[in-house]
């Protein structure tokens, strides 16, 4: 690929971002180039260097602010007439209140899932703590002579352990995975503003 089908697709890759972005972006990217054929390079081994359009687009997508995106999405792009600005009046008490109803649903599922997350994490902590609390239970009743209680709060301890062990790890898990799944869904709100297009 050459460098000019690379900023072609990267500009297609980018539509949907405030138009200066696209323009700084493509503007760097052929910088970067230049300065690779200048080191040595073919164009297309410079251009190979960089990674594909797509992957570069999807970062800086990524990197973007979702107020920016929504900000360029909803702007006008010509003057709005009398008629549009009076029937977004009238409407407004029905699409603004559905428009923060689907915000909340939204951000709701996303707290939702952190809180699952957290009490994993609180029933991890509240076993290691038994196990110390049964632990000391333990020791106090066999000092007091009650050896067969003495026994089955150190066995409850032991497994209160074992449990907080294993329990860590599928936390880790947990916490990982959902960290990967709110950034898909941020992505997936990303791309709902950002248009994309062939490359020409």
């Amino acid at each position: 690929m050459n460098k000019l089908e690379f900023l072609s697709r990267l500009r297609a890759g980018l539509a949907g971002l405030p138009q200066e972005d696209i323009d700084e972006r493509t503007s760097f990217y052929s910088e970067m180039i230049d300065d690779n054929i200048e080191d040595g390079l073919s164009e297309e081994e410079a251009v190979a260097k960089i990674g594909s359009a797509e992957d570069v687009a999807a970062q800086i997508i990524s990197d973007t602010p979702l107020t920016r995106l929504v900000r360029e999405k909803v702007k006008p792009k010509r003057k709005l007439k009398t008629w549009e600005i009076v029937l977004l009046a009238v409407g407004s008490p029905l699409w603004v209140s559905l428009l923060i109803a689907a915000a909340a649903v939204v951000f709701s599922l996303y707290i939702s899932l952190w809180a699952c997350v957290i009490s994993l994490w609180v029933v991890d902590l509240a076993l290691a703590v038994s196990f110390f609390g049964c632990t000391v239970a333990g020791v106090a009743v066999t000092v007091q002579g009650y050896w067969i209680n003495g026994l089955l709060l150190f066995g409850a301890a032991l497994l209160c352990a074992g449990l907080a062990v294993f329990l860590f790890f599928g936390c880790l898990a947990a916490t990982k995975g959902t960290a990967r799944l709110a950034k898909v869904i941020v992505l997936g709100i990303k791309s709902l503003f950002v248009k994309k297009e062939a490359a020409q």
